[in-house]
């Protein structure tokens, strides 16, 4: 029985970051919305260091949406998903490419890890960490990496 509902519980999750690569899509700071729990606290790419709460984190949302003209693509490799009752995380290694506003094609590999609670019956992203490998002799972040 607990396979099931494990199995059950990854597949929902899967539905919930499928939403999360579609609110990139389509840029729909709504869809984004309806999969983030209202407190939830982000350490995303861009700054500042936290966003807490959905308010304050969909301004790095729209400052995505806003930096970059026509499609951008979010794929997911090497994706992790573990569930257990009310809590579940996940964690992925995800390809982001779009193109500036200048023309110019930016494509890099970053590390997510997710975490969701089951809130009102829903799963929901209560946190999340994006992060890009730093090369410490120069303090820049390396956007060349290849899993």
């Amino acid at each position: 029985m607990t396979q099931i509902v494990e199995a059950t519980g990854v597949a929902e999750i899967r539905s919930v970051i499928a939403l999360w690569v579609e609110a990139f899509r389509t840029r729909s700071v709504d869809t984004a919305r309806e999969i983030h729990s209202c407190a939830i606290v982000s350490f995303d790419i861009v700054p500042p260091l936290r966003y807490r709460g959905f308010d304050d984190y969909a301004t790095a949302w729209v400052g995505a949406f806003e930096a970059f003209a026509g499609p951008i693509e979010i794929a997911l490799h090497d994706q992790n998903i573990t569930v257990r009752d009310d809590i579940a995380f996940s964690h992925s290694l995800n390809r982001f490419a779009a193109t500036t506003h200048d023309g110019v094609k930016v494509e890099y590999w970053f590390r997510w890890t997710a975490c969701f609670q089951k809130l009102d019956g829903r799963w929901r992203i209560v946190h999340d960490h994006s992060s890009l490998p730093t090369d410490f002799a120069d303090g820049l972040a390396v956007l060349d990496l290849r899993p």
